[in-house]
């Protein structure tokens, strides 16, 4: 197991962060995000997401920049919420996504009115929409006979199971044929409830599916659904994250739980498929490549692929077991091992954690990388979180990473 003194001795892999998005105030906590809106160039878009709740946008100001994030346009809000006669409309956008072989630039949200506004109804509600080169919105369909606006995926009937992308470490990539893989995140039902077998806060599955050109729309078929052991994870496969290792072979990493049960270790997870993610295996704890566990919270992560040929993995690792979502710190990077697809240990650095004074409570997760087009840094926007009882504070910082 990974010990403490480890960590304590971690190469800093990052200059202190900068703001990039301030927060207005006590009780306003900004995630704000970047990303580059053609296949090439320095254009970008940013998205500042305020959050007062946990699992709710509050809104979101959009601006754009054409000098690589050095200067930004002023502010566009866009709504992610509205009163309606059955209950309250809320958006959960993503990160855009530029497909490097079509060209297109990839927006895809979460959408759902939900009764009482509890953010809990999403379970049921969510579905998952998208627009191509910021056209009129689409709903992702699974193709074929028998599935439509409510019964848009494989085990997901909206109103009674939803579905919905993870963090916006859930990100989309390209095969080597064309096809968009998006990881998804699925919420079982049995006998018209939620199924919950592992007792934790809420219960997910993971899978990953396909969208290929199609005269300019895309067509979706969904691959098996990887499902948790209740056994050794209390969520189920939580946030999955996605990068091709080779040709054919697909990671996904994917959050788990010993929330109610810490006497569980607390993991991450990992399948490998070997069809270019058509099909995945069961789920095993993702460990160190020489076999050895590490300890992680429940908290999503990110498979980030760089020009260098490697691929890094960015989330948390803990010295001692954690307890359901805490500590989210340690914040790290890591490289992938393309050929077992396990994580390096030798190559572990951190990028932040919890400072002296500090409350316990800081989260640092929530997050969004990219390669940065000029200088080739790592380029991370996270917020260092303190959700307290009385309000929600935490300014969007932006960290560069050196890819060593």
């Amino acid at each position: 197991m990974l010990r403490r003194y480890f960590l304590a001795s971690l190469a800093a892999a990052a200059q202190p962060p900068a703001v990039f998005m301030k927060s207005p105030g006590k009780g306003t906590a900004i995630m704000g995000i970047a990303y580059y809106a053609k296949p090439t160039g320095l254009e970008m878009v940013s998205l500042e997401q305020r959050w007062s709740r946990s699992d709710t946008i509050d809104t979101v100001f959009r601006r754009t920049s054409k000098d690589n994030g050095a200067t930004w346009s002023a502010p566009v809000e866009s709504k992610t919420g509205e009163k309606r006669a059955n209950g309250t409309w809320r958006k959960h956008p993503r990160a855009g996504y530029v497909d490097p072989k079509s060209k297109r630039l990839l927006e895809f949200w979460m959408e759902a009115v939900l009764p009482t506004d509890d953010p809990l109804e999403g379970l049921r509600r969510y579905g998952v929409y998208y627009s191509i080169d910021g056209g009129p919105a689409r709903q992702m369909i699974h193709k074929g006979p028998g599935f439509d606006a409510t019964h848009p995926i494989p085990g997901s009937e909206l109103g009674r199971n939803g579905f919905m992308l993870g963090d916006h470490g859930s990100a989309p990539i390209t095969a080597p044929n064309g096809d968009i893989l998006v990881p998804l995140e699925i919420f079982p039902a049995k006998d018209g409830k939620l199924f919950n077998p592992g007792g934790g806060y809420t219960w997910s599955d993971s899978a990953v599916i396909h969208g290929r050109w199609k005269n300019g729309d895309l067509e979706w078929t969904m691959s098996n659904i990887v499902q948790g052991d209740p056994a050794v994870t209390t969520r189920g496969m939580v946030e999955p994250t996605l990068a091709f290792l080779d040709e054919k072979r697909v990671l996904m990493v994917m959050r788990g739980s010993n929330d109610k049960n810490t006497k569980l270790p607390g993991y991450k997870w990992y399948s490998l498929s070997t069809d270019g993610g058509r099909t995945f295996p069961a789920a095993k704890p993702w460990t160190w490549s020489d076999g050895g566990h590490f300890f992680s919270p429940s908290s999503c992560s990110f498979l980030v692929p760089h020009s260098n040929g490697k691929l890094y993995w960015l989330g948390n690792i803990t010295p001692e077991n954690p307890k359901g979502n805490r500590p989210r710190y340690p914040f790290v990077i890591a490289e992938v091992d393309k050929a077992s697809g396990l994580l390096k240990q030798a190559t572990l650095r951190q990028i932040d954690t919890r400072q002296p004074g500090e409350h316990e409570i800081l989260t640092l997760s929530n997050f969004y990388a990219h390669e940065d087009r000029v200088t080739h840094e790592i380029v991370l926007y996270m917020t260092r979180l303190f959700a307290h009882n009385d309000g929600w504070e935490g300014d969007g910082m932006r960290y560069r990473v050196t890819a060593s």
